[in-house]
């Protein structure tokens, strides 16, 4: 018993930082998100019948059915057989059983296999992480639940994570792996929780704090995303990851209206750029015309001279020959004056009219549009980010096919309903907890996808408004159209305001290379 009383205390050998937070600057929607996928990691010891609660630490998703924790809070499953590990979510009414698959002491990192369920998966962040940048810790510390006075039945039932906050400390790390020194309160129980940053992305895995006085950890360490990576990808473990840097939406907002201004700005210059080339095109197409019709004349006139002098030779001759009894001579040159008169009569009163000269002027006509103004996008599509106007925080940077038929169908499955000048559609998955709201707009090619990350309550409500009347399928029927344009309202008003995701696209004509990823 001595034994495991001083493995628990290694378990829990950390203890609340004194440091006070500092003001949070993170979009709390995406702290809540990334929250869903962060569990309890509790050791159960069986004794027949029996259970005791001996201990726990955190963890979060890394695929649906896996969770990565530290080594050291799983440590004892591994050597004492009556242990069994309980994985608790963090919302819902479900427990899940789980056992280690993988397992480094050397980072300190494990993953554990569910034996059933699904959780939300994290994703992390793969770019260089900067000094001060502000983070959050999420876990399950163990000073909180004594705190509120749990009982066993409510540390083994989902329950909500706790947060703190603080500051990259960059410069340090410890020696025997990489890891991020950071100033996040950490206590008993947050090990193996993830190290956010204000987007949500996890940065790295926290496993110990520093030790002052004996019981409050001032700083933590968290094991990075380089000693994640390869742990997980030696797990057989394919990660979600990005190297996008985070943004606010305000910041997102801001630099989308300071580029709609300056191409504004740009569009007027060039409207009036275009005007006034124009208006020196049509000048001179009509100098060209007037000019085309002022030699046709004269060519008219000059050509009616000739004639008119070979028609009086002509009738000249005839009566020449006329006059000295040749008939037969006089016939036919009278006949060809007469033929050359009446040709040098009708070329000089059929001579182009000063009146045609608008008629002859030509412009280049205006091409790839079509009669209602828009472009003719139907057919296969490639729509690429447009990272200055968007803001991404789970999802990749990757541009993405789009097929589009007249009438609103998106490839060849997903019908859009119209709305003013926009084509709009709300997606809602069989799996996964997102929400997306698309938006395509015909006359630009812009296609404006938002994505929200609920929580699972809002998910079933979500989900609950599209089984009894699906919305798959593409067709002009009013029922389906009036379905997808009543669920888009339904699904707006159980969801924030602000998405946690806005991606801008711009779309041109082509295919995705086989290597691109599909939409």
């Amino acid at each position: 018993m001595h034994a495991l009383r001083r493995r628990l205390a290694i378990l829990f050998g950390f203890a609340l930082a004194l440091a006070a937070p500092s003001v949070s600057l993170a979009e709390q929607q995406d702290i809540a998100a990334a929250a869903r996928g962060v569990v309890r990691v509790a050791l159960v010891a069986t004794d027949g019948s029996d259970a005791y609660f001996v201990g726990h630490g955190s963890g979060f998703a890394v695929a649906p059915d896996k969770v990565l924790t530290n080594a050291h809070v799983v440590e004892l499953a591994r050597e004492e057989k009556n242990l069994v590990i309980g994985v608790i979510p963090s919302e819902g009414t479900k427990t899940y059983g789980g056992r280690i698959i993988a397992y480094s002491p050397g980072n300190d990192l494990a993953l554990i296999q569910l034996e059933e369920g699904r959780l939300p998966v994290s994703t992390f962040y793969a770019g260089a992480v900067s000094d001060g940048s502000h983070v959050t810790a999420i876990g399950y510390p163990g000073t909180v639940d004594r705190a509120q006075g749990l009982g066993l039945k409510q540390l083994v039932e989902p329950l909500a994570t706790v947060k703190t906050s603080g500051n990259i400390s960059s410069g340090r790390a410890s020696q025997s792996f990489d890891t991020i020194l950071h100033t996040a309160p950490l206590a008993a129980g947050n090990s193996g929780g993830p190290l956010v940053d204000d987007c949500g992305r996890v940065l790295g895995v926290n496993s110990f704090g520093s030790v002052s006085d004996g019981n409050d950890a001032e700083f933590g360490f968290a094991v990075s995303w380089r000693e994640v990576a390869s742990f997980l990808r030696q797990a057989g473990v394919s990660s979600l990851h990005t190297v996008v840097p985070c943004r606010s939406m305000a910041e997102a907002d801001a630099a989308e209206a300071s580029l709609t201004q300056r191409e504004a700005q740009a569009s007027e210059q060039k409207d009036r750029a275009s005007a006034q080339a124009r208006d020196q095109a049509l000048a001179k197409a009509r100098d060209d015309a007037e000019r085309d019709v002022i030699t046709a004349r004269e060519n008219a006139m000059a050509g009616a001279a000739v004639l008119l002098a070979l028609a009086v030779l002509g009738l000249g001759a005839g009566g020449l020959f006329y006059t000295q009894g040749k008939e037969k001579q006089s016939t036919w040159f009278l006949a060809g004056g007469g033929v050359l008169l009446i040709a040098a009569l009708g070329l000089f009163f059929l001579k182009p009219s000063f009146s045609s000269i608008d008629d002859r002027v030509k412009l280049p006509q205006d091409g790839g549009v079509t009669s209602n103004g828009a472009f003719a996008w139907a057919g296969d599509n490639v729509c690429k980010v447009d990272l200055n106007r968007s803001r991404l925080t789970v999802s990749q940077p990757s541009d993405i096919g789009f097929n589009w038929a007249e009438g609103g169908c998106v490839d060849g499955g997903t019908q859009y309903v119209s709305a003013g000048s926009q084509w709009q559609r709300t997606g809602v998955p069989d799996e996964g907890n997102y929400v997306t709201d698309s938006q395509f707009d015909p006359a630009t090619g812009t296609l404006r996808v938002q994505r929200w990350l609920p929580d699972l309550d809002t998910m079933d409500k979500v989900r609950a408004l599209t089984k009894d009347k699906p919305v798959k399928g593409c067709a002009a029927d009013a029922d389906l159209l009036a379905r997808i344009a009543t669920l888009r309202n339904d699904v707006a008003a159980l969801l924030p305001a602000q998405p946690n995701e806005r991606i801008v696209y711009h779309c041109q004509k082509g295919r995705l290379a086989p290597s691109d990823p599909a939409p």
